[in-house]
């Protein structure tokens, strides 16, 4: 798949900008930050997280630089925040996994003080990963707090929000979420035959989380639907 044209990675390079992750521990983050090291356009990438990985030791990692938070203390960890112009939010977990308290905690309340402190902080371009179906209306719990996400976000006035709806997420995990082992056995020949329509694998959205910074803002909240999404990560205009 193709990368932004060099020019725009050359011309955003220049600018010395720095950004940070959150969630790179998981699969979507763990994509995320290779393409961000192999395409180096931000002078350093701060990953904040509860654990830092030995894998990110090295040369080639040296432009990294891992902090650990206490996500129940995040007002702690102003400073972690600060001085970023572009912040990506990869974090979430599975009600199966926490339970129904706990999918809230990690899923709403902990992005959103990530976004409030992102913001405080002198973020300008907040890049979220939420779903396919985020509706804050809707009567189920999943698509119901990404909704509400995305609409809290968009109410902070980041000067850019880029929200990201992928569907299956094609990934291999130590760990398999039950409900993911489902749709990827029942979707199986629409992902064979028409593998855009709703499916994509994390190096995807990676890449599109990247080649969206290099994009002109065209409107201050801008919403990627997973058809979007792929044809981001081949370099074409998405159609947002």
């Amino acid at each position: 798949m193709a990368e932004a044209a060099p020019g725009k990675e050359d011309e955003f390079r220049s600018t010395n900008q720095t950004a940070f992750v959150v969630g790179h521990t998981g699969r979507t983050g763990m994509a995320l930050v290779e393409e961000l090291v192999n395409r180096n356009i931000f002078q350093k990438v701060v990953l904040i997280g509860r654990r830092k990985l030995d894998k990110y030791e090295g040369e080639k990692y040296s432009m990294l630089e891992q902090k650990m938070v206490d996500f129940e203390e995040l007002e702690d960890y102003v400073d972690e925040f600060k001085g970023h112009s572009v912040g990506f939010v990869c974090l979430g977990t599975s009600r199966a996994k926490v339970g129904k308290e706990g999918f809230r905690r990690v899923d709403h309340d902990y992005i959103m003080k990530v976004a409030e402190l992102a913001k405080s902080g002198g973020c300008s371009h907040f890049v979220l990963i939420s779903a396919t179906g985020a509706d804050r209306n809707s009567s189920l719990l999943y698509n119901k707090l990404k909704g509400e996400v995305e609409a809290e976000c968009a109410d902070l006035g980041f000067q850019r929000l880029s929200i990201f709806r992928p569907g299956l997420l094609i990934a291999e995990r130590e760990e398999s979420r039950i409900t993911e082992r489902f749709f990827r056995v029942l979707l199986a020949p629409i992902i064979y035959f028409k593998p855009t329509l709703v499916s994509v694998p994390v190096e995807t959205v990676a890449k599109a989380m990247v080649n969206i910074v290099l994009e002109p803002c065209e409107e201050p909240v801008e919403t990627l639907d997973n058809k979007n999404i792929h044809r981001l990560a081949q370099g074409k205009e998405s159609g947002k």
